[in-house]
């Protein structure tokens, strides 16, 4: 049975749900999404964890006093740090996806005493690729024709520099739980246009701290995702950091589009 649950952070109520029995696997997600995005895998990973997915500060139902406010990954971490102390503290499984891999990877090297491995899915380092100058222009580019032209202007400049299509989103009629989280996303994209796109594509992770083998490191990329920016960074993020990219079924959000075999994917991974 699933439970939600808050807790006060500092500048920010925070939103998060449990579900299983086990060891905690915290879920990360990315960009304008919530826990919501993770409703297809959760109940496939319950069987071995407690799952624990939540929204990351600003989105949804992850209230900050101050929506004004940058977005700051070391914030995030903390965040992800606190929400692991006030589950027990025990050492934590980190699964995160796309800018919330840069969370996961903030957590991890930051505090690295609260997780045990961590798997960041194509999280969006792009100051790790050669070509970081030209892409952190094309981010700046996004956010400016949000601020200029409204959402609609400024998600398709995203998508066009990250790769991705209409063929790339989940096929087939959403579920309820994803209509509602839908639904809660379309609130979150000015603030991820306006408040996240260039803080999550600046943040370089700690390769000296990521190196050092304590929590354990994966990388992943997703299956289908050739070509795709996210992908492009994870495997730089991958030789930087001297690991090999693990495969996971799908693409960039197969835990949606191939929960069960993304399931088995991510527990074998995780339990090494």
């Amino acid at each position: 049975m699933k439970k939600t649950e808050t807790f006060q952070a500092p500048g920010a109520r925070l939103y998060y749900e449990v579900q299983g029995s086990g060891p905690i696997l915290l879920m990360i997600p990315g960009g304008p999404t919530d826990a919501g995005i993770f409703a297809a895998v959760t109940p496939l990973l319950a069987e071995h964890f407690t799952v624990v997915p939540y929204d990351p500060r600003g989105n949804s139902r992850s209230v900050p006093n101050d929506p004004a406010l940058e977005q700051d990954i070391d914030v995030h971490g903390d965040d992800a740090a606190r929400l692991v102390a006030e589950l027990g503290g025990e050492p934590a499984y980190v699964f995160g996806n796309s800018g919330g891999a840069q969370i996961a990877l903030n957590l991890a090297a930051r505090h690295p005493d609260l997780v045990r491995v961590v798997v960041a899915h194509e999280p969006p380092c792009v100051r790790l690729l050669p070509d970081a100058d030209q892409v952190t222009a094309g981010m700046e580019e996004v956010a400016s024709t949000y601020e200029r032209e409204g959402v609609p202007a400024g998600m398709q400049k995203f998508n066009e520099l990250i790769g991705m299509t209409e063929e790339d989103a989940p096929q087939g009629p959403p579920s309820p739980e994803q209509q509602e989280m839908f639904g809660r996303l379309m609130g979150n994209l000015g603030y991820f246009l306006g408040k996240g796109v260039r803080p999550i594509s600046a943040y370089r992770p700690d390769l000296e701290a990521l190196r050092s083998g304590s929590p354990r490191v994966v990388v992943g990329i997703g299956e289908s995702t050739e070509g795709q920016l996210a992908r492009r960074s994870a495997i730089a993020l991958a030789e930087q950091a001297g690991l090999e990219p693990v495969v996971f079924p799908g693409g960039h959000g197969g835990f949606a589009d191939a929960p069960e075999a993304f399931a088995a994917r991510l527990a074998e991974v995780l339990r090494g």
